[in-house]
């Protein structure tokens, strides 16, 4: 069972490319009410209220990490329950690491789906060539190939 905490980024970033609806491939989907608020700071995707998922309050007052507040939220959040982290921010990563906790970006999520058999190769391939070059999130050329080498490997 894979219970994931999202920050900000992949829900903005799926969005973005019309498939935030890929996060129903987690068994448990939980948004700490600061990452929320953040997203009610610009625009909650529609599409988010499609998805079920958990918005919980998160004690940060024993972390130690020098990230954004939606970030601190959802790496304290994922400790607690022992969950995978769910970011595109590479200094949130890292923290993640530190603690011991799996972590994932976007790319990462729709190479779940694919495993999920939520799409085919092909598409996931083309969804992460798209999280690219039409969103806001910087991702290299190496980064898109390494998401894709993980389809190939699969099957």
């Amino acid at each position: 069972m894979i219970v994931a905490v999202a920050d900000t980024g992949p829900l903005i970033h799926l969005d973005e490319i019309g498939a935030i609806d890929l996060l129903s491939a987690v068994d448990g989907l939980v948004i700490p009410q600061t990452v929320y608020e953040e997203l009610e700071a610009g625009t909650v995707p529609p599409a988010l209220g499609n998805l079920e998922y958990e918005i919980v309050e998160a004690d940060t007052t024993e972390l130690a990490v020098d990230l954004d507040p939606g970030e601190t939220a959802a790496l304290a959040v994922a400790t607690e329950r022992s969950a995978v982290l769910l970011t595109d921010d590479l200094e949130a990563r890292d923290a993640a690491n530190n603690f011991s906790i799996e972590v994932h970006g976007s790319i990462g999520v729709i190479v779940l789906a694919y495993h999920r058999d939520q799409l085919t190769k092909s598409k996931a391939a083309e969804l992460m060539r798209t999280l690219q070059t039409e969103t806001s999130l910087f991702i290299t050329d190496a980064v898109v190939e390494q998401g894709i080498a993980l389809l190939e490997n699969s099957s």
